[in-house]
């Protein structure tokens, strides 16, 4: 059985950085092949998997507002191609800008929805006729910051392989539920694994039963010991780790 591996690089990076947040080891230098080819071995029904490509779907940093950022994914990226990590990266893109947008402060309870904050004393708008202008709205402008075309990445890779007889399973890395449509359309072609990289619920759109389509369907969250349990060397042909790192 000829596996594809297909990573949404920001959904993996933020669910390892939740989980990972009280770390004492390393976590951010990880070993992509690694650690797919551990989940992928251990499912028993797959017994004849071999991983046949791992895509892995990102977008650099914008050097101008990050560029220590910038500079270590840098290295991070060249060290995967290095280490034969992965076989191919994809690229998104960043989109910046300035947004105005509402003041606002968390609900009362976790569940409840942001609460926006209006004018009232000790601190009120008032007109330019000195009269108060109680329960006006505090607009803010604020840098967007946005990654672009990660999720359209993995499921074009995904979809690609499949139709064109590539691969004969794949799994995906994300609980983006924005892949709901292709999932489920490639759980009625080939068995499917789905991997969620913040340990939490499943994306609810994601979810489904081992039979579906043509079956031997599986899920598998992981956790703060899959990351630091599978990291890259220290030092990757002329890349080493950033000290920060």
């Amino acid at each position: 059985m000829r596996v594809g591996v297909y990573i949404d690089g920001y959904n993996l990076y933020y669910g390892t950085k939740r989980q990972c947040k009280t770390a004492t080891s390393s976590w951010k230098w990880l070993d992509l092949r690694s650690l797919v080819t551990s989940v992928v071995s251990s499912q028993r029904s797959w017994p004849d998997a071999t991983i046949e490509r791992i895509v892995y779907c990102t977008a650099r940093i914008d050097a101008g507002l990050n560029p220590d950022g910038h500079a270590e994914q840098d290295i991070y990226l060249k060290a995967l191609v290095a280490a034969d990590s992965v076989d191919h990266i994809e690229y998104g893109k960043y989109v910046v800008g300035i947004r105005p947008r509402p003041l606002a402060v968390k609900g009362p309870t976790a569940s409840d929805p942001p609460r926006i904050v209006t004018s009232q004393w000790p601190v009120m708008v008032q007109s330019s006729l000195g009269v108060p202008q109680q329960d006006s709205v505090f607009m803010v402008s604020t840098l967007h910051q946005e990654e672009k075309g990660t999720d359209v990445n993995v499921a074009s890779h995904m979809l690609v392989d499949v139709l064109n007889g590539a691969v004969d399973a794949v799994v995906v890395v994300s609980n983006d539920s924005d892949l709901k449509f292709p999932v489920h359309f490639a759980r009625e072609r080939v068995p499917v694994g789905h991997v969620n990289p913040h340990g939490n619920f499943f994306a609810g759109d994601l979810a489904g039963v081992p039979t579906e389509g043509v079956g031997s369907h599986w899920w598998r969250k992981l956790h703060a010991g899959d990351f630091t349990g599978h990291q890259l060397p220290t030092t990757v042909g002329r890349y080493s780790r950033p000290p920060k790192w």
